[in-house]
């Protein structure tokens, strides 16, 4: 990357956000792999950063990416972690611009002219806004290389220091648009990093991007918690029949269907936000089992949804699932009955009261040794193979039914992929303090940075702090026992999984990320948030902190 002769904590920001855009990293993708040894080697090459200690953290064995992580020395063991993602969704979506996705200031002209004639809401504001000046375009840049790199801008001025008070720790990960498998390793291994390098890990800060639609005042936050996210599974066992004769069987897709249109915006699994209702759950995905067209009505079907958790547990939440789609099938049961009653027969509803609704744990529970060994060896064959995790999932659950003997109708109830779990700042003392910091910087930012900066109790998207922050950790032994790929695909223990540090969210903010308008508000980006960060680890590691 191109350096200036003198930098500044704004040119610094700016330089690096271009340079990491500039080098592709979309998820799963070779790019993706080859970033973690490009950063650890640009560290590495970089002036300010020639008696920091950089290495690579291989997220596992064979697997290919790399966390890349960087220790800077100060005075004394407090230490504060700056981290965030590099990989990015694709960018087949930019059309004829692919070639310049990651080409921020080519992009933003490019964009600029090809939304002269829009007339598509989003399409306007983002004309609006490359003709301001004040946002710039790039696959990634806003998701979140600028918050990397304002941590490294952050870190570059700490390092040119005399003497800084503390340490600062930075680790960049793979993999937060797919499984997180870079933040779970890099959490997994922090307590061992931190008693071989002497460090006392106070405090995380995330640098995620945030987004807004509007003038940037939900954007400007330092998010003091992150909401959870959970994707409760519904596997459903019908009995088939010829469709010319549907009252001899019992339509999977149908109660699949009346599952699905009770959760939809459920307020039982909508979890409170503060004082106000946080996002409501709603359908992710819904398939019959069916491999090819036939007359023959569905055997099996399987719906799943996102649950949004502020403090609500895993184990309530399943609860709570299970009680609706019980409801909802007893529901569709009446209603059926109601409609062939006038026609003075019922069929298969004589026999059926009621449809059972099964854990996946139970289900388990119900194996002897000869079908437990035949499962577990078709989970490493399913495991093994491309599919995301949600359809491994399905797939599993369908064979353990099978290996069950159960009959249908029935509904397996679990978990389609792994929890992100909520993050609270505790009433321990290092949460406090990196509370009471947070909340000083935002109080003056208006005056010391001409920006007004507010706190929020929680950071509105999915991220990677749930790995690092304080988490009920306990949560995720009623995920794994019920989340069917969790030994052979999820791989992640059940103890020591989580950090539990207090962290926080510090990022920059923009618009319509995992899109083709994808782009950054460079204002705050790389004159604002640098000093953020800059200020609230300083008050972090000031020796009198308290």
């Amino acid at each position: 990357m191109t350096r200036n002769p003198i930098e500044t904590l704004s040119s610094r920001a700016r330089r690096w956000a271009i340079g990491l855009t500039e080098q592709k990293s979309v998820t799963g993708t070779d790019g993706e792999a080859a970033f973690g040894p490009w950063l650890a080697a640009e560290l590495r090459e970089e002036t300010a950063f020639q008696n920091a200690e950089v290495w690579t953290i291989e997220v596992g064995p064979q697997d290919g990416r790399h966390c890349v992580a960087m220790l800077l020395r100060g005075t004394g063991r407090s230490t504060v972690l700056l981290t965030g993602h590099y990989d990015t969704v694709g960018t087949s979506d930019y059309g004829q611009l692919e070639p310049l996705a990651t080409r921020p200031d080519a992009l933003t002209k490019a964009l600029h002219g090809s939304l002269v004639a829009a007339n598509a809401p989003a399409a306007i504001l983002a004309h609006h806004d490359f003709a301001g000046g004040e946002f710039l375009a790039g696959r990634g840049l806003l998701d979140m290389k600028t918050g990397l790199a304002a941590g490294l801008a952050v870190c570059a001025e700490f390092a040119e220091s005399a003497k800084p008070a503390g340490n600062l720790l930075f680790i960049a990960v793979p993999d937060e648009e797919n499984n997180s498998a870079g933040a779970r390793e890099a959490a997994q291994m922090l307590p061992g990093l931190c008693k071989e390098r002497d460090l006392d890990l106070l405090a995380v800060i995330n640098l995620d991007a945030i987004a807004d639609d509007g003038d940037g005042s939900k954007g400007r936050v330092i998010a003091l918690g992150t909401v959870g996210k959970l994707l409760p599974a519904a596997c459903v066992v019908g009995v088939p029949t010829h469709s010319g004769f549907p009252l001899n069987g019992l339509n999977a897709g149908a109660i699949a269907a009346a599952i699905a249109a009770r959760i939809e915006w459920a307020p039982e699994l909508t979890d409170m936000c503060g004082t106000e209702p946080g996002t409501p759950p709603s359908l992710l995905g819904i398939r019959d089992g069916k491999t090819g067209y036939d007359v023959t009505t569905p055997r099996t079907a399987h719906a799943t949804f996102n649950v949004l958790s502020y403090r609500r547990a895993p184990s309530e939440v399943l609860d709570r699932f299970d009680s609706l789609c019980a409801e909802a099938a007893s529901r569709l049961l009446q209603e059926l009955r109601r409609r062939v009653s006038a026609q003075h027969e019922t069929g298969l509803l004589e026999m059926v009261q009621s449809i059972p609704v099964h854990r996946y744990e139970t289900l388990l529970a119900r194996l002897e040794e000869p079908e437990r060994m035949r499962l577990e060896a078709v989970s490493a064959s399913i495991a093994a193979g491309d599919q995301p995790l949600p359809e491994k999932c399905r797939l599993i659950t369908e064979q353990a039914w099978k290996l069950s003997r159960l009959a249908g109708p029935a509904i397996v109830t679990g978990f389609g992929s792994i929890p992100y779990l909520p993050t609270n700042l505790s009433a321990q003392p290092a949460a406090a303090r990196l509370r009471a910091a947070a909340v000083e910087v935002a109080d003056e930012a208006a005056a010391r940075y001409g920006n007004v900066v507010t706190c929020a109790d929680y950071f509105a998207g999915i991220s990677d702090m749930s790995f690092f922050g304080e988490a009920a950790e306990s949560s995720l032994d009623v995920v794994a026992r019920n989340t069917p790929a969790w030994k052979d695909s999820v791989r992640w223990p059940l103890t020591r999984a989580l950090a539990n540090i207090p962290t926080i969210n510090i990022g920059p903010w923009g618009r319509d990320y995992h899109t083709p308008l994808e782009r950054l508000h460079v204002g705050y980006a790389f004159d604002v948030l640098p000093q953020l960060i800059r200020d609230v680890c300083a008050r972090i590691l000031r020796p009198d902190a308290t």
